[in-house]
């Protein structure tokens, strides 16, 4: 059943990724480091306590029950969709080749643009260390292009050498994190631990509509699992089993930190003190619970967290990327892969010279990073990968429903109708309350909506033509 159901692709050996690099573990680590939690929960979190009081800890735990609802459906598909792409592929598995081609250039739209508005916080976030600690001014597009320098060469050096430097930064943002969190919880907070966010009348507030646009957005990329398929050494396994632990992690962790940072300064305080020093709410928490040293070393983690996210995300573009190129969608030159370390190095070196033409475009202009830059590319991004998940969840509908014998076809068809109800709610509010995200005017807010369907109907009204792979009679 399986194979005759599978969508096979043959490529030559110039086009293929190193085979058998990635285990759980490894596919984990860059699932999880692409969320960059120290940079969601100490420069974003804040945000959705301002917007939805103290229930945001229910906030971020309904994200992940979402999201859990789509994994089901996501990991029950993975046998029958062989070819690497995640999105795209089981989009046109499910819809054809022709919404498969759209999902595939909305995907590298929205990863695109969350890639590189991440070197809009790591530059601001990198001149104000410099700032504090060494008294050096420089402009923020300098750390920025370094940045984007660090990036290209450990993509370069292949994806094995990429989780081994992102296992170490999630493991020390991860470790702050959970230093604050247990040391506030082991003081008993500022009055003493109390449940109160999980109750209804504080987690279903009118607020939270607006703050679930923050949560959504921090479960970025768990979904990108699918991506290293090739390149797992078990991906039946593995793309499954690492899908369930990065959202297992993400929805316990997520909620507990913010859960925790409300404990330590009480429900009342920490509204005033989310929506006076939104910024600096676990910076004030870490250096009160466990002294100001903590606190120093958060700033320099978030550098480490941007650079791990950016790694994590830099790796899922180029792999869309050969993918896509694999499949006529884009020139065939992206396809090449590195002859040792069996890196997609031409995809890579296109990205990164995107990402520095980008930044010195913005920094040329005279641009904020934050309220431009960071605004402009990541709203399209994060709105584009919550819409692409409500259409590749009623492709796995769509699939299903076709195929009547397949193994627990009803419970998973079940469940990936809820799914797709509720992505699409999800689309839905983020759409609604896109000026929480950008903070920009309606015109804005409309170009960066607009962008979103504009590139999905791009690539769905015409379809490229199947390219064959470079040595072999098969398509790709």
């Amino acid at each position: 059943m399986v194979d005759s159901l599978s969508s096979r692709a043959v490529t030559a050996p110039e086009q293929r990724l190193r085979q058998g690099a990635l285990g759980t573990s490894g596919i984990t680590l860059m699932v999880l480091s692409a969320a960059a939690p120290l940079t969601v929960m100490a420069g974003i979190a804040p945000l959705s306590i301002m917007l939805g009081g103290i229930g945001a800890p229910a906030g971020y735990l309904g994200a992940a029950v979402v999201m859990a609802t789509f994994a089901v459906g996501f990991i029950a598909m993975t046998k029958y969709v062989e070819r690497p792409g995640a999105f795209y592929a089981y989009v046109e598995r499910g819809l054809g080749r022709r919404a498969g081609s759209g999902a595939g250039l909305l995907a590298l739209l929205a990863y695109n643009g969350i890639q590189i508005s991440g070197y809009a916080i790591l530059g601001s976030s990198a001149g104000l260390v410099l700032r504090t600690f060494f008294g050096v001014q420089v402009h923020w597009a300098v750390p920025a292009l370094l940045g984007v320098a660090l990036v290209w060469f450990l993509g370069y050096r292949g994806v094995a050498v990429g989780a081994r430097v992102l296992g170490v930064l999630l493991a020390a943002e991860a470790a702050v994190l959970a230093l604050v969190a247990g040391s506030i919880v082991l003081q008993g907070g500022a009055h003493g631990l109390s449940l109160e966010s999980f109750h209804p009348s504080h987690a279903l507030t009118a607020g939270m509509a607006a703050a679930l646009t923050v949560c959504f957005g921090s479960f970025l990329g768990f979904e990108s699992t699918a991506v290293y398929r090739s390149e797992a050494r078990d991906p039946d396994r593995s793309v499954p089993r690492a899908t369930v632990a990065a959202l297992v992690f993400l929805g316990v962790f997520y909620t507990f930190v913010v859960w925790s940072v409300i404990q330590a300064f009480g429900p009342g305080e920490a509204l005033s003190v989310a929506a006076r020093d939104t910024q600096d709410m676990y910076y004030i928490a870490a250096e009160r619970y466990t002294g100001a040293w903590v606190s120093d070393v958060m700033k320099v983690l978030i550098l480490t967290s941007v650079i791990a996210s950016a790694l994590a995300f830099h790796n899922t573009v180029n792999r869309y990327t050969h993918s896509l190129a694999l499949q006529g969608m884009l020139p065939a030159a992206l396809s090449r892969v590195h002859p040792v370390h069996r890196s997609p190095s031409t995809a890579g070196v296109c990205q990164s010279l995107l990402s520095a033409l980008v930044i010195t475009g913005f920094a040329v202009a005279g641009s904020d990073p934050y309220r431009t830059m960071l605004i402009w590319l990541n709203t399209p991004g994060i709105l584009g990968v919550v819409l692409l998940q409500a259409i590749t969840a009623l492709a796995i509908v769509a699939f299903f429903w076709r195929h009547r014998r397949l193994p627990n076809r009803a419970a998973v068809l079940g469940v990936a109708l809820v799914s797709l109800v509720l992505m699409t709610g999800a689309t839905v509010v983020l759409v609604r309350h896109t000026d929480i995200l950008t903070g920009a005017g309606t015109a804005t807010n409309a170009v960066l909506v607009g962008l979103v369907p504009a590139v999905f109907l791009l690539g769905f009204v015409k379809p490229p033509e199947t390219r064959k792979s470079l040595d072999s009679g098969h398509s790709a």
